[in-house]
């Protein structure tokens, strides 16, 4: 008992008691500090819980939920991006409620356990030992309402208190004097041999049994007993006593069930995703042929009967051309899109420097007639896949290009927020129309546009294929934009060989 004693006096003092909750934060923000620094991932939410439950074990509920304030603060200050500041985004709010509810669960129900625990472990002592050393005030026992019976060493039941009667439904009269192993038709977790060899060896055992009411029905207990000896050390009765967990052990199944259907489900949608993307691929390899043959028979109809087909019929022609390279240029992006996620990733360490120039000479090639200026900030050398990163740079360079062509003078400008050792954060801003930030969750949608076809071409699916790359290289993508007033993009990228 003497650990029990302990965390019921060590925090004696008001100051004490919040203190332990200060020292728990402060041990597990340095841990998660110097794990982050040796790149061990997403340690610190672990280690703050940790310092949580520690805190509420050995000081109380109070001290606890100063440590869950102090952990969440110092979660968003030193490990949440960005760094050093309490500033939560959007996108860390459902990260932020879900750590403080679950530490608030932790807190709740490690205090209730603790009082439990506590409670149970000195009403077992107290009741063992006044049953051994007091038979004649075995009555008390009836006092409480937990199961608890004696039973000789060969089984049969000489007390049967109160508690026994309300569960088992049996009275004292029809219990005592029964085997209570063949009354009870108790099913072992083990061996009933090797639980007795163990439990006359060390004079106490705890394990969940099932056991039989009165009225056939079953209930899963938590039994503790506990043996007396008479004064030649010779194990003479037993001291059981059970709590009906019943309810617990259901809640438990439906949990695993609901893990396994879970599970279950989440295998079906991974292969229906497959299939998706391998139905989508196959759609637009066949979509290819016939358009083709399309555009390429409106092409000759264009040329050799353009006389004949007047000024209507010509227009008409003429959009059916537009409308299929249109539908070319959507198929060309859907297979990419497609492809994104199938095809294996080549890293390699790449001057993103020298990559963004190099997309900016494409990109601009087809737009000399404009005024251009682009504005490149010095870029790390970063390990990750050439080509799908210079897909997504082409991809925001593009958008760029495009959404400023009602300016006098583009202004584009690619650089660097952050540079750590595991990640880096780029963006590219531009001085084009913008967008309302109200719609910024459609951004990154498959087909999701936020202007039309007339006003701006495109499929909707290049961000996309940006966010699809972005995720591939363990970062995420996020836009800020006002109306008429500009927009910028950042993407993240992560990695575990750290930055040249």
């Amino acid at each position: 008992m003497a650990w029990l004693n302990l965390q019921f006096q060590l925090p004696q003092s008001r100051v004490l008691r919040y203190g332990v909750a200060v020292v728990s934060v402060s041990m597990a923000l340095g841990v998660a500090l110097l794990l982050e620094h040796f790149q061990f991932r997403e340690v610190a939410d672990p280690l703050f819980l940790i310092a949580i439950g520690v805190t509420v074990w050995y000081a109380g509920t109070g001290p606890a939920i100063l440590a869950i304030v102090f952990s969440a603060m110092a979660d968003t200050y030193y490990i949440t991006e960005p760094l050093y500041s309490l500033e939560i985004t959007p996108d860390d709010v459902p990260h932020v409620v879900i750590f403080v509810a679950f530490a608030l669960l932790i807190t709740g129900f490690t205090a209730v356990r603790r009082r439990i625990e506590a409670d149970l472990l000195q009403a077992r002592d107290r009741l063992a030992i006044e049953v051994a050393e007091r038979t004649q005030q075995a009555s008390l026992l009836n006092l409480t309402h937990d199961t608890i019976f004696v039973r000789e060493i060969n089984g049969v039941i000489s007390y049967w208190n109160r508690g026994a009667e309300e569960l088992y439904g049996w009275a004292p009269e029809e219990a005592i004097g029964k085997i209570s192993h063949e009354l009870l038709r108790t099913v072992f977790p083990s061996p009933f041999e090797d639980i007795m060899a163990e439990f006359l060896r060390i004079g106490r055992w705890e394990g969940e049994l099932t056991h039989t009411k009165s009225d056939g029905t079953q209930v899963i207990v938590s039994s503790r007993w506990s043996l007396r000896r008479d004064e030649q050390d010779q194990p003479v009765a037993v001291l059981e006593t059970n709590n009906d967990i019943t309810a617990r052990k259901r809640r438990e199944q439906e949990i695993e069930s609901l893990n396994v259907e879970l599970a279950r489900r989440s295998l079906a949608l991974e292969t229906s995703n497959k299939e998706l993307e391998a139905f989508a691929y196959s759609i637009s390899h066949d979509l290819r042929a016939p358009l083709r043959h399309m555009a390429g028979f409106a092409e000759l109809l264009r040329k050799s009967a353009s006389t004949s087909l007047g000024e209507k019929g010509t227009r008409y022609v003429t959009m059916i051309l537009e409308a299929a390279n249109r539908m070319g240029t959507l198929i060309d992006d859907l297979l990419a899109f497609s492809r994104i996620s199938r095809t294996e990733a080549h890293n390699s360490l790449v001057n993103l420097e020298q990559l963004v120039q190099d997309v900016l000479a494409e990109v601009c090639q087809d737009v000399k007639e404009r005024k251009i200026a682009c504005k490149v900030n010095p870029l790390p050398k970063w390990y990750g896949d050439r080509s799908m990163l210079r897909l997504a740079l082409v991809n925001l360079v593009s958008n760029a290009v495009k959404f400023t062509r009602t300016r006098p003078q583009t202004q584009i400008e690619i650089g660097c927020t952050r540079h750590g050792d595991d990640h880096v954060v780029l963006f590219v801003r531009d001085n084009g129309v913008g967008f309302d930030m109200k719609y910024s969750n459609k951004l990154f949608g498959v087909f999701q546009r936020l202007h039309a076809q007339e006003e701006f071409e495109g499929t909707g699916i290049g961000l996309a294929t940006v966010q699809r790359i972005v995720h591939r290289h363990g970062g995420r993508v996020w836009a800020e934009g006002v109306v008429d007033g500009g927009a910028t993009f950042y993407f993240s990228l992560s990695k575990t060989t750290g930055a040249i």
